[in-house]
């Protein structure tokens, strides 16, 4: 059994200016924002999920990125609706968001 029901892997690179990296779409700041909210959600800790950053996943062209082990699904997102859409669709009752899915 694993240690964390999920975990949540958000690329945070950053790459050189003019190149394309997850960074420049506020993705440190959105895994934040996740983490804060997942712990608000009592969603946290052993047996349940763990919000991480990550460098890159290359992925970057369809980004930001995340993925969520152990089922190894894949997302993108534009703001914090749609994390808030991941964390209380997939995470809270493990239903994949399709329309988020790379």
């Amino acid at each position: 059994m694993s240690h964390f029901k999920y975990h949540v892997f958000f690329c945070c690179n950053q790459r050189e200016p003019g190149e394309t990296c997850c960074n420049n779409h506020g993705a440190s700041d959105v895994r934040g924002y996740a983490k804060d909210r997942v712990k608000a959600l009592k969603l946290a800790g052993e047996g349940k999920v763990r919000i991480n950053q990550a460098g890159c996943l290359d992925r970057c062209d369809q980004g930001p990125v995340l993925v969520v082990y152990p089922e190894a699904v894949w997302y993108t997102y534009v703001d914090e609706s749609d994390i808030d859409e991941i964390i209380d669709e997939h995470l809270a009752h493990g239903r994949v968001v399709e329309r988020l899915r790379i």
